[in-house]
């Protein structure tokens, strides 16, 4: 891995919490009430939940409870999510960073639903991508491949030909399982060892090529 790179792709898929938003604060008052809720401790809970799908977080942390309790309580925590926008702010350098990926082939792929990734996009003052892979797109959570194999198809670019932007440890694995490079974005990323390693998106220039490809310099 380095810190400056410059990566050769045909479609970048983004993830949206902790790459281009940060929605820390109400990842942490949502969670750490869930912990408390069931007698976890919110530290240890904090460890887990980045990246995956909610329900995917309660089966590790409670794997012996069933799978329709923690799809019920997680439909009804991305609820309170939704509704919870306090803090909510663009990472440093996402506007720029989408304004520049306009009319290049990109993709949000993201383990939140629609109703929370629109909300959690509006309130930190971010375009939506016009392709958008949530959690009603696909089976599995990150880390399985799914999303970013479904983002990659959807824009009809071969994954090997794709560049993963990601923060977590559960998406960057996603996205070296489905076989992309991966830019990992802030400290959660550091450990995971993504190809390339930015503080924020402030450290990420674009530029379109004449063959149609997109040159990422990063660092």
């Amino acid at each position: 891995m380095t810190a400056t790179a410059v990566l050769t792709a045909r479609a970048l898929l983004l993830d949206m919490d902790g790459t281009l938003v940060n929605s820390d604060a109400v990842v942490e008052r949502v969670w750490r009430r869930w912990a408390d809720r069931h007698g976890l401790d919110g530290d240890e809970v904090m460890k887990v939940v980045h990246g995956r799908q909610g329900h995917a977080s309660m089966a590790l942390l409670l794997p012996d409870r069933p799978k329709e309790r923690n799809l019920a309580e997680n439909a009804r925590m991305l609820a309170e999510e939704t509704l919870d926008m306090n803090g909510v702010v663009p990472v440093p350098g996402a506007p720029e960073f989408l304004a520049s990926l306009r009319g290049l082939p990109h993709a949000l792929v993201t383990s939140a639903d629609v109703a929370l990734s629109t909300a959690r996009m509006a309130a930190a003052g971010l375009p939506l991508p016009d392709v958008r892979v949530t959690a009603e797109s696909v089976g599995a959570s990150k880390p399985d491949p799914e999303g970013f194999l479904k983002g990659a198809a959807e824009l009809g670019v071969a994954p090997a030909d794709c560049v993963v932007f990601e923060d977590s440890g559960a998406g960057i694995a996603a996205g070296r399982a489905a076989g992309m490079r991966v830019v990992g974005v802030g400290p959660r990323a550091a450990v995971h060892r993504p190809d390339a390693l930015v503080g924020d998106l402030t450290k990420v220039r674009v530029e379109a090529a004449a063959d149609g490809t997109v040159r990422l310099h990063v660092g």
